[in-house]
């Protein structure tokens, strides 16, 4: 039987766990990977991505980067999920904010560490971009727009990164990277009209609180309609291979949404519409793989 000392430690690992939100960077470091493999070197043999050791130190950094970025959310943030996500923040907080900030600046201060080893140049990013996720979390994330844009670019970031290690401008990897940018910047949208209780109670001046909700679903709208700009151009232009798949099923979800989206009213309704996103984003992760199919094949055939 655990004593009760060693059941507290469980669960502010837990806690930090979902502080962090592990999940997600698991998510990110695959994102990153895979991006790598199928789209930026397709000509490398797989295991010796994998196995580069540079390549592990930046996909390392960007997710204590982020882990780091999203405590530093969290310490802000904490009135405000105590009212949006009572039960989340229930857990969030058997983790003092002392020991959360603690945690942030030992993450910040290993990932400038890490950094120095790859280069000068990947030193300098890591500090501009955990200076913006801090900048954001403590100022800009208030204010309608600017904060919404700011959102998806950090999220978008960490996958140029990958690109300044290669240090080549692919410029397949921005179709991808437009096509994700608009799918977090209306995620962000989604989840200000999810939040709008909890923004409202602690003066976050959104886009549905400033302007109101129906501007917020037109500006939605036409996000989403913008989205046909870098899927046609990803198609027509570019060698996506069966990935192009995934980019038409994604219309068809998205016109679902839009549907959805005008009929919606309650936070139930915006939920729903900001995990259909989230499972759009999560399979356009794993779909990278059905842009050279033969990548893959050809590192199992390397392993047996």
């Amino acid at each position: 039987m655990l004593s009760k000392q060693h059941k507290l430690f469980i669960m502010k690992i837990i806690s930090l766990f979902s502080v962090v939100r592990g999940y997600n960077i698991f998510i990110i470091v695959l994102a990153q990977y895979l991006s790598a493999i199928f789209i930026l070197a397709p000509e490398k043999n797989s295991l010796t991505i994998l196995l580069d050791f540079k390549l592990f130190i930046i996909v390392l950094a960007s997710s204590l980067t982020i882990a780091s970025g999203y405590i530093i959310n969290n310490f802000y943030d904490s009135k405000k999920d105590f009212i949006n996500r009572p039960n989340k923040s229930m857990l969030d907080r058997l983790v003092s904010q002392k020991t959360k900030l603690n945690v942030y600046f030992t993450l910040n201060f290993i990932v400038a560490f890490l950094a120095v080893f790859v280069s000068w140049r990947a030193c300098l990013f890591f500090s501009v971009y955990i200076f913006l996720i801090w900048y954001y979390s403590h100022r800009i994330k208030k204010y309608p727009i600017i904060g919404n844009l700011t959102a998806a670019v950090l999220a978008v970031l960490p996958f140029f990164a990958i690109l300044l290690y290669y240090k080549n401008l692919y410029e397949v990897i921005f179709g991808h990277a437009t096509f994700l940018f608009l799918l977090l910047l209306i995620r962000e949208m989604i989840k200000d009209l999810e939040n709008i209780k909890g923004d409202l109670l602690n003066d976050y001046k959104t886009i549905p609180i400033v302007y109101g909700e129906v501007i917020s679903k037109k500006i939605i709208t036409v996000l989403t309609i913008s989205t046909l700009i870098p899927v046609y151009v990803l198609i027509e232009i570019f060698d996506v291979g069966y990935m192009d798949i995934y980019f038409y099923s994604c219309l068809i979800i998205l016109i679902f949404f839009l549907l959805k989206l005008w009929k919606s009213n309650s936070k139930t309704d915006y939920l729903l519409l900001h995990n259909i996103l989230k499972f759009l984003i999560l399979a356009g992760v794993f779909c990278i793989i059905f842009i050279k199919p033969i990548v893959l094949w050809r590192g199992i055939k390397l392993l047996f």
